[in-house]
Formats: structure tokens, C-alpha cells, sequence
């Protein structure tokens, strides 16, 4: 996880909770889910304020939400107390053992991680699914060069090439650019199953 990222997420934690609670609901987001997930354990990986997480559990789906900032855990808790969260960092995400989920949700995160970091994320992510499980992964489309916004969040101009290519093994379900329902901003939205063998 890119450290200045991290930071401006533990400086402003209820700031970025209300604002991401407030938001109008992510129903693109939700049909993808109907769609493509499986029942069994969820994780939600970069919860944020547990929005989805708790969207998610609502669904039937026994979902968990994983983040690497304390302070937006701590909101999320309060916010969605029936609800468990836990400290996981991008890319090792140490303490959730392998082929143990059958669906991942990674909303808009992986722009927050430093560019060579990316291809190990998504790597780790399809070694804790179980085979066949699904993994949805978006990202805000950044053009041209790396940028930060005013609070130093950085939004890495990802090429989605090597990303692409590791989950062509097991079969990508969903590949589409549109702007966010939620967020209202431009992202990439993959869907893909985790190899069988």
C-alpha cells in the first residue's frame, strides 16, 4: 500500500466514511455480484468505511471487509457493528489463509498501490480464493501519468495488460470501462474465476 495513501486515509478516516456512505448506492457494482459470485465466505479487500461488506452480508453472502488503515476499520466497526474487520495490508494480505474464500470483492484499491506491487496483489488475492472462485477487482482509470489528489491519495495509471493475462487462466467473466453509479467516476470493472487447477 503506498504510504502517503495510507496516511491520508488514517488522518481522515470519518471523513472518507461519510462520504462514501452518503454516495448513491453502487448498483452496477451489485449486479456484477448477482451475476458472478458464488455462495460461500466474502471478503471485501480495502472495506473502507464496510459499506459493502455489509451489503454484501445482507445478500447471504458471509462476508468479512479487510483494510489496511486502522482508522478506517475503527469506522467501519462502529458503522456496521454485526460485521467483522480486520487489518490486512496489500500485497501480502498476511493472516488470511489460502483457498479459503470463494468470492473476493476489491473495489477500487489497487490504484492505491505502488505500480510493481500490483501484478503480486492480484496474485495473492487468487491464491486465498478457492478454485473457481471469483474475484472482482476495479480500478479508477487514471490516463497517462501517476497522480495524487489534494489529500496524497495516489491513483497509479495501472496497465491492466499483466493483470489481464494472469486471469485469462481461469477465465475472465466481465472486462468493462464506465463510469461508477456510486462514485460517479471513470473505472475498470474485471471479473474473473480462479483457475479450476
Amino acid at each position: 500500500m503506498d504510504e502517503a495513501t495510507l496516511r491520508a486515509y488514517d488522518r481522515v478516516a470519518p471523513d472518507f466514511a461519510a462520504e462514501w456512505e452518503a454516495q448513491p448506492a453502487p448498483s452496477d457494482l451489485h449486479d456484477a455480484v448477482r451475476r458472478f459470485f458464488l455462495p460461500g465466505p466474502t471478503a471485501d479487500i480495502g472495506c473502507g468505511s464496510g459499506r459493502d461488506a455489509a451489503w454484501l452480508w445482507e445478500q447471504g453472502y458471509p462476508a468479512e471487509g479487510f483494510d489496511a488503515s486502522e482508522a478506517l476499520l475503527a469506522e467501519a466497526r462502529r458503522r456496521h457493528p454485526a460485521i467483522r474487520f480486520r487489518h490486512a495490508v496489500l500485497p501480502g494480505l498476511e493472516g488470511i489463509a489460502p483457498e479459503s474464500l470463494a468470492n473476493i470483492l476489491c473495489e477500487t484499491v489497487i490504484m492505491h498501490l505502488e505500480p510493481a506491487t500490483v501484478v503480486p496483489a492480484v496474485a495473492r488475492m487468487l491464491e486465498i480464493l478457492v478454485p473457481g472462485g471469483v474475484l472482482y477487482l476495479s480500478w479508477r482509470v487514471t490516463e497517462g501519468t501517476d497522480r495524487r489528489d489534494g489529500y496524497g491519495r495516489l491513483y497509479a495509471a495501472l496497465d491492466p495488460r499483466p493483470v489481464l493475462e494472469m486471469l485469462e487462466a481461469g477465465g475472465i467473466l466481465l472486462d468493462e470501462e464506465a463510469d461508477s453509479l456510486s462514485s460517479g467516476r471513470p473505472i475498470r470493472r474485471v471479473v474473473a474465476r480462479k483457475a479450476l487447477a
